[in-house]
């Protein structure tokens, strides 16, 4: 992102944002200590750090809990330090012709509710559904979960590998009808990138070695680095490498509003037959198996819309949430750490809006979008190639849906007749 990009990108964000809103986040910064966090739900216990998979599966089975209400708060791991490479003298002074300061905090707090029934079960039955990210990052933070059912018994565990947690409940035979209520609550913000800012950001190496590794779905060679090379030509800069990914899946793929879902993700099969249309998973994932194609690591985030758009109306969703899977993605880099990226949601208000390359919203919005996540979205995971815990059906390309097993046969999830689920967002900060 070039200085002007951000500058554009900063300009669209001050016109989304109220002026009384930001006059009353100054008085509550003023206020208000800037470490503050948001307050965990009263009730929500703590659970014990996870060191590895072992302690992950014993967390798991030690926090079963029998049916009725229960509560879980999840450990808080703040994320790495930011050290300034640039001594405090040379740091470049803000003033009205340079960059504009960035964006007050605005933290939003949801409470996210999943309804679950079940319809003509037999045999003992088996439920698991992805929850929120439970790392902190200075743009989520998950505050605890509660739970009740009919269910016999029920809890989380938590894959240290794929850093992902799953809430899992268990229904003995003869259970008609089982039933299940989960209530997640998280709080959000924007999430920015500044390309003015650059620091040791760092990472840890095993993360950055899975996040350059082929998966089923996610090929790093043959034609996926040959279509990789032809989009960096020449750059040699981690971040233009990047960019110029995103650019070249921007100009190159369609968003298809018939696909199911969020899309299946096989980018080999799209790549192979020149047809690179689909939703949210198969555009993000194409970006990133680009990125790792070159060395470049990069991995998709799995999550679900939760709120209204301040920049198109298809970019959001209120009421039922059934349907608000979507999927975005973010690369690393050296100096800058995560950055984050959509490139399908560039792709689908092209569709939604009818924009022309030449309008001056795509051209916002593209820039916007390379370095921009808008809070109205929950972080699940990041995880590919998923073997779900207790499971014997197969394993699945990315948890995004709730999944469901009796007797050993995986339910379908979209099946309305047997599969019940809805999924609603409410605001509990006014």
């Amino acid at each position: 992102m070039k200085r002007r990009d951000f500058l554009a990108a900063s300009a669209l964000l001050s016109l989304l944002t109220p002026s009384s809103v930001l006059a009353d986040q100054k008085k509550k910064t003023a206020a208000t200590p800037a470490t503050a966090k948001p307050v965990a739900k009263s009730g929500a216990k703590p659970a014990a750090k996870s060191g590895g998979r072992g302690a992950a599966k014993a967390a798991g089975k030690a926090g079963a809990h029998k049916a009725g209400r229960h509560g879980y708060r999840p450990v808080v791991e703040k994320p790495a330090p930011v050290v300034a490479t640039t001594p405090p003298s040379a740091i470049e002074p803000r003033n009205a012709i340079s960059l504009p300061d960035e964006p007050l905090p605005q933290w939003r707090t949801y409470d996210l509710t999943s309804s679950l029934t079940l319809n003509n079960v037999k045999g003992k039955l088996r439920v698991w559904l992805p929850l929120a990210q439970y790392k902190d990052t200075p743009w989520q933070r998950s505050l605890g979960h509660n739970w009740q059912g009919n269910f016999d018994s029920a809890g989380i565990y938590r894959d240290p590998v794929a850093e992902m947690e799953v809430f899992y409940a268990d229904w003995k035979e003869g259970v008609s009808t089982p039933q299940l209520q989960l209530v997640s609550q998280v709080a959000k913000q924007d999430r920015h990138f500044d390309i003015t800012r650059r620091g040791s950001v760092s990472e840890r190496g095993e993360v950055l070695r899975r996040c350059l590794q082929a998966s089923n779905l996610v090929p790093n060679d043959g034609l996926v680095r040959q279509t990789a090379e032809r989009a960096i030509g020449r750059i040699k800069d981690p971040v233009a490498q990047g960019k110029a990914i995103y650019d070249w899946v921007v100009e190159n793929t369609m968003f298809d509003p018939s696909a199911s879902g969020i899309g299946r993700g096989d980018i080999e099969a799209m790549l192979d037959s020149g047809q690179l249309s689909g939703r949210s998973a198969d555009i993000s994932l194409l970006f990133v198996g680009l990125c790792r194609s070159m060395g470049i690591p990069a991995r998709p985030v799995f999550g679900l819309r939760v709120d209204s758009s301040r920049l198109f109306t298809g970019l959001g969703v209120i009421g039922n949430l059934r349907a608000a899977q979507h999927c975005r993605a973010e690369f690393y880099t050296p100096g800058y750490g995560w950055i984050p990226v959509d490139p399908a949601d560039v792709r689908k208000s092209i569709q939604d809006e009818g924009l022309t390359s030449g309008d001056a919203k795509l051209v916002v919005l593209r820039k916007l979008l390379f370095g921009f996540w808008e809070m109205n979205w929950i972080a699940y995971n990041a995880a590919l190639d998923v073997k779900l815990q207790g499971g014997s059906g197969r394993t699945l390309p990315f948890l995004i849906l709730p999944q469901a097993e009796a007797t050993g046969v995986r339910f379908d999830s979209t099946d309305t007749t047997r599969f019940n689920y809805t999924v609603t967002a409410s605001r509990v900060d006014g």
